[in-house]
């Protein structure tokens, strides 16, 4: 069997390289241009480290090296039948069953009551609009992206989980400042 990266920026690279051949760089301008980087952790380095390991397990190769200009040579890279392969049967394992992700605010919020009823509803507030702003910043970048709507589905996703976390966090500040969620007293938590 193939060895699998556990890295989901390579995801990220074979699904560019399935639109086309292209070099790191260019992967890299494609994915901070479709805000993919609130899907996958991009930094140049990881970048490169990926596709070196992708390269290695034979899932991508090298087709050419060009050079534009006085900007340094730049290897263009395709996906091989093993690569395609392989990333059909991890995004169906991955769409297909859950597992646990154990996000930071999930555990944060589990402890919320020892900031007090003024400061959680404080807090809840304060993040529902800091994401609201990241809602309307993301819709305005993706209003101006000019791509199938199937290569931007993933950011529809995280919008749409973005909006039911404000939903719950504004409700919940709301049931906070009605009394409706009750604090223990000191020394019964």
């Amino acid at each position: 069997m193939a060895r699998r990266s556990r890295n989901t920026l390579a995801l990220a690279v074979l699904g560019l390289l399935m639109e086309r051949a292209s070099h790191p760089y260019e992967m890299a301008q494609t994915l901070k241009e479709r805000n993919k980087n609130t899907s996958f952790k991009v930094t140049t380095g990881s970048l490169y480290d990926v596709v070196e390991g992708l390269e290695r397990d034979g899932w991508i190769r090298s087709v050419e090296t060009v050079r534009d200009g006085n900007r340094p040579e730049r290897t263009v890279y395709e996906c091989t039948e093993l690569g395609l392969g392989e990333f059909q049967k991890w995004i169906d394992e991955l769409v297909r069953a859950p597992v646990n992700e154990y996000p930071k605010f999930i555990a944060a919020v589990s402890y919320v009551g020892v900031l007090g009823p003024e400061g959680a509803v404080d807090a809840l507030t304060e993040r529902a609009e800091r994401l609201v702003k990241t809602i309307d910043e993301t819709d305005d970048q993706v209003r101006s992206l000019s791509v199938p709507r199937l290569f931007m589905i993933e950011v529809e996703y995280a919008q749409a989980m973005r909006r039911a976390e404000v939903e719950w966090l504004r409700r919940t500040a709301a049931e906070m400042t009605a009394g409706e969620i009750t604090w223990p007293k000191p020394g019964e938590f």
